[in-house]
C-alpha cells in the first residue's frame, strides 16, 4: 500500500479528525511519516499472524489464549466498541497510546515524568472539562481519616495498610502523602526492612478519589507536586523488599501503584479496571509505566480503551500479579 504524506498524515489525529485506525493486522504496515491515530490491528480469522509489534498500539484477535501482545475478543464486532471509545476522547486516547510508546523506551523515573506531564496536559483539555462540569468551590471535599496509612512494625518488616474503609481506599492527596511518606522512611531506614503494603475493609483502592479531580488550579506544580511524590516510584525503589496484597477492586491509581511493587499478589475475588480515558484522561499514578511494563503497553491500551474489569486469573495469566492467594 502506498503510506501517505505528512500533509495527508494530519489528519490521521485527534485534531485532523481521524484519531483512530482499524486495520487488517497481517497486511498493515506503519507508514515513515507521523501517525497520531490510535493503530488497532485486528486478526477476524484467529491466525495469529506474524506482525511487527511496534507497528501497532494494539493487537486484536478471536484466537483463543493467545500470546502477548495479542488481547482476545470474542468476535471481531467488539473492535468497533474500541474504535467508538478512542473517538468519544480522542486526545485522551492519542496521547496515551504516544505515552505508552515512550514510556516503554525510557527509564522508570523518567517515563513517569512523561505520564505527568501528559496528564497535566489533559487535566487542563476540554475533553476532561466535560467530564467533570460545573465545579462548586464553595463546598470543600469530605474530610477524610486523621491517619489514612497504618504503619506497623513486626522484626523485619514494615506493613502499610491502606486505611479508609469507608471511602474504600480512595487514593486522596492526605493518602497518597502519607503513602509517599511511609515508603520513603522505609527507603531511608538503614536496616532495610520489607514492605508489605495492603488494604483496609472490602477493597484495595478505588483510585483517585473523585472529589478532588478538577482542584488543582496551577498544573504545573500539581505535575512537580505528583512526581516528587510518587508513590510508584517509591515502591519500585524498594526492589524485592515490596510485596503487595490486592484484594477486592483495585482501580485507577488503586492497581497503578500497587503495580510498581516487585512481588504482587491479588486475592480470589480481585479485580482491575483502568477508567481514566472516560474521564478525558491518562493515568497519572504511574500506570503508563508500571501496568505497561507488567502486561505491555499494547494490553495497557486495551484496559484503557475498553475500561473492562479483568479478573485475578487473567491478571495472573497476563502478569499483571504474581500468585493468586487468600487475603492473610
Amino acid at each position: 500500500m502506498t503510506g501517505p504524506d505528512h500533509l495527508d498524515a494530519d489528519r490521521l489525529s485527534a485534531p485532523g479528525g481521524e484519531p483512530v485506525l482499524l486495520v487488517d493486522a497481517a497486511t498493515w504496515r506503519r507508514p515513515q511519516v507521523p501517525v497520531q491515530a490510535v493503530v488497532i490491528g485486528i486478526d477476524c480469522d484467529g491466525a495469529l499472524p506474524a506482525v511487527v509489534a511496534d507497528d501497532f498500539d494494539l493487537l486484536l484477535t478471536t484466537a483463543g489464549s493467545p500470546p502477548r501482545p495479542w488481547v482476545r475478543i470474542r468476535n471481531a464486532a467488539l473492535a468497533g466498541h474500541l474504535v467508538n471509545a478512542a473517538r468519544e476522547n480522542p486526545l485522551a486516547a492519542t496521547i496515551a497510546a504516544r505515552v505508552l510508546r515512550l514510556t516503554a523506551k525510557l527509564p522508570f523515573d523518567d517515563a513517569l515524568t512523561v505520564e505527568s506531564l501528559a496528564y497535566s496536559t489533559l487535566l487542563g483539555g476540554s475533553e476532561f472539562a466535560r467530564w467533570l462540569g460545573p465545579v462548586d468551590d464553595d463546598e470543600p471535599p469530605a474530610p477524610g481519616p486523621v491517619d489514612p496509612v497504618r504503619i506497623a512494625r513486626e522484626g523485619d518488616r514494615v506493613t502499610l495498610t491502606l486505611d479508609d474503609p469507608a471511602n474504600r481506599n480512595a487514593m486522596t492527596a492526605a493518602m497518597r502523602d502519607a503513602l509517599y511518606e511511609a515508603l520513603a522512611n522505609a527507603l531511608d531506614d538503614p536496616t532495610r526492612p520489607e514492605v508489605l503494603l495492603r488494604g483496609a475493609g472490602k477493597c484495595f483502592s478505588t483510585g483517585g478519589a473523585l472529589a478532588e479531580f478538577g482542584t488543582a488550579r496551577d498544573l504545573a506544580e500539581a505535575h512537580v507536586v505528583r512526581t516528587l511524590h510518587s508513590c510508584a516510584r517509591a515502591l519500585d525503589a524498594l526492589g524485592e523488599r515490596a510485596t503487595v496484597h490486592l484484594h477486592g477492586a483495585c482501580v485507577g491509581s488503586g492497581i497503578e501503584v500497587a503495580a510498581a511493587a516487585h512481588k504482587r499478589i491479588a486475592a480470589p475475588d480481585t479485580w482491575f479496571q483502568l477508567p481514566e480515558l472516560t474521564m478525558g484522561l491518562i493515568p497519572g499514578a504511574g500506570g503508563t509505566v508500571t501496568v505497561a511494563r507488567a502486561i505491555g503497553r499494547h494490553r495497557t491500551l486495551w484496559m484503557l480503551l475498553s475500561g473492562k474489569r479483568i479478573g485475578a486469573a487473567q491478571a495472573l495469566d497476563w502478569g499483571l500479579v504474581h500468585a493468586i492467594e487468600d487475603a492473610p
